[in-house]
């Protein structure tokens, strides 16, 4: 399991963006446990596919002004009715996590030992084991630094080709060449994103199947 923790960054001089990152967060296929409020500007949930959180980690890096912290290993059961109801070494790690990240506006994933409960990510604490953790947390946050760089123009081609539209169909709709089309989606790092992302899906599955 993954539990995840987000934390708004510089909460105290923006307003309050959990109510729009819960309704953004509903959208995600394979959650165990709904995105909720736990504690004033940080929201926590649960996803059991990897798939899961590389889509959490995109749509708050599209949003901003969020601090994520992972915790992968077990969760008590049997399962409560809500994310504030459970317990288990994946949220030890995943508190830890968010807690390292406090001062800034990035990622941190941890990983617990089934058998030790919590552990911190290093690849010669705990060797094969750690390393699959090291390795997911580096692709998420590639990923999540390529896509911060991505304009609000580079988000709009790629959702449009993201549903099924050819460039000629979304060069049409927007009014622009295809050519310009074209330009956008390579500046927006399209292709090497969703390679990140598929690297990053792996990589967290192989993290994954070490804490079961």
């Amino acid at each position: 399991m993954a539990v995840i923790n987000v934390d708004q960054h510089a909460s105290r001089r923006r307003p309050d963006l959990v109510p729009d990152a819960l309704a953004e967060l509903a959208g995600v296929d394979g959650l165990v446990f709904q995105f909720e409020r736990t504690a004033g500007d940080e929201v926590q949930g649960v996803c059991a596919a990897p798939q899961a959180v590389v889509d959490v980690v995109l749509r708050l890096t599209r949003m901003g002004g969020w601090r994520i912290g992972i915790g992968i290993g077990a969760i008590d059961e049997p399962l409560p009715a809500s994310t504030r109801q459970a317990r288990g070494p994946a949220y030890l790690v995943a508190r830890e996590a968010i807690e390292a990240r406090r001062a800034t506006q990035s990622l941190r994933l941890l990983s617990a030992l089934p058998d030790q409960g919590r552990g911190n990510v290093g690849v010669a604490t705990y060797g094969g084991f750690q390393k699959a953790a090291w390795y997911a947390e580096s692709a998420l946050i590639a990923l999540r630094a390529l896509a911060g760089r991505r304009t609000a123009e580079g988000w709009e081609v790629v959702d449009l080709i993201e549903r099924g539209s050819t460039q000629r169909v979304v060069a049409q709709q927007l009014g622009i060449t295809q050519a310009a089309v074209s330009q956008r989606l390579t500046a927006a790092g399209h292709d090497e994103l969703n390679r990140l992302a598929g690297l990053a899906t792996i990589t967290l599955a192989a993290a994954m199947a070490w804490s079961q």
